[in-house]
């Protein structure tokens, strides 16, 4: 590639002011021009964080690199019709590489770009295998796997006595399905029982919740769910107050009021989806992986949730280094 000035043109858009053709891809392309659309499933603190440290990535590479590197953030709102729409113009716009945020984005990306042969290299998807993303030739990106088990040990040693857990997520989030089918092993064999409520909508997750207080649960799990993670911070002072603990599968969770999860560093998951989009565009997809797995061991917790629930977690060193945070709306 030969040296060119470096570039960025970022539109950061909702699906409803979508038009004809992506700002960051409508571009004559040039062979010293790489084109990208990022598109977040939808918007919340987890997806934001990644969506932030993949542009900033880029941008680092272009100017380490000498191109131009051109590219659009779009949110879907969680709808997979509008997912489809961004996908199919991105493709039909010529974007080099298309990186989509979480499972549902990266399952419409792959199809769009069925005959196309774009590449997709998606980021924070639990769940590869059981979400069909892998054994695709254009398809690629890193996984956020939840460490479920680790996540229950930590429920047991803040609260040995915990008899009745709660498992809350949704249906529509195909990544939380394999970590709510391990979870319910896990406290059975802690000689625990469970009890489960699903919900796809923040009035659904609100009501989920009302029911799992009722039924005096000891404590909740959610897996790294896109929908319930949209909804935390209405619903973490009704858990604190009841004296549940919400244990989450990512720190965005923590960060909007729940108690604790042990996991990624997102920051670090997007910087490494954007170094292969590069890759990939740059070398070509041949010997890149299925996925690359993020390393976790990373325990976050809401230290004024925990002061709330009265919950000594000095025991949570054992699973990994411990972070501390507060609650915000970021």
């Amino acid at each position: 590639m030969k040296k060119n000035l470096f570039k960025k043109a970022v539109a950061l858009a909702s699906a409803a002011l979508m038009t004809l053709s992506l700002a960051g891809c409508g571009k004559p392309a040039s062979s010293n021009e790489i084109k990208v659309a990022v598109i977040k499933q939808l918007d919340h603190a987890s997806l934001d964080e990644i969506a932030n440290a993949i542009t900033a990535e880029l941008d680092a590479l272009a100017a380490e690199n000498g191109v131009t590197i051109t590219y659009t953030v779009y949110s879907g709102q969680n709808d997979q019709s509008t997912l489809k729409q961004i996908s199919d113009q991105a493709v039909a716009d010529g974007c080099d590489v298309i990186i989509p945020i979480a499972t549902m984005a990266a399952q419409v990306a792959a199809t769009s770009t069925t005959s196309s042969q774009t590449p997709v290299v998606y980021a924070a998807i639990s769940d590869p295998e059981g979400a069909g993303l892998t054994g695709i030739a254009n398809v690629t990106g890193t996984s956020d796997m939840l460490d479920t088990a680790t996540i229950i040990d930590m429920m047991f040693t803040a609260n040995p006595d915990a008899s009745n857990i709660g498992l809350l997520y949704s249906l529509s989030e195909a990544n939380s399905a394999l970590p709510i089918a391990q979870a319910k092993g896990l406290i059975e064999a802690k000689g625990a029982s469970y009890i489960e409520y699903t919900a796809s909508t923040n009035d659904e997750v609100i009501a989920a919740v009302s029911s799992l207080i009722s039924e005096g649960v000891d404590a909740i799990f959610t897996p790294t769910d896109n929908v319930i993670m949209a909804a935390e911070l209405a619903i973490y002072e009704d858990l604190a107050n009841a004296g549940i603990p919400h244990y989450t599968g990512a720190d965005s969770f923590v960060r909007n009021g729940g108690f604790t999860t042990c996991g990624v560093n997102y920051t670090d998951l997007g910087t490494k989806t954007a170094d292969l989009a590069y890759q990939a565009v740059t070398q070509g997809m041949d010997g890149m992986e299925d996925y690359y797995t993020m390393e976790g061991g990373i325990v976050t917790v809401n230290t004024e949730t925990a002061e709330a629930l009265g919950i000594d977690y000095s025991g949570f060193t054992a699973f990994g280094e411990i972070v501390e945070v507060t609650t915000s709306e970021d």
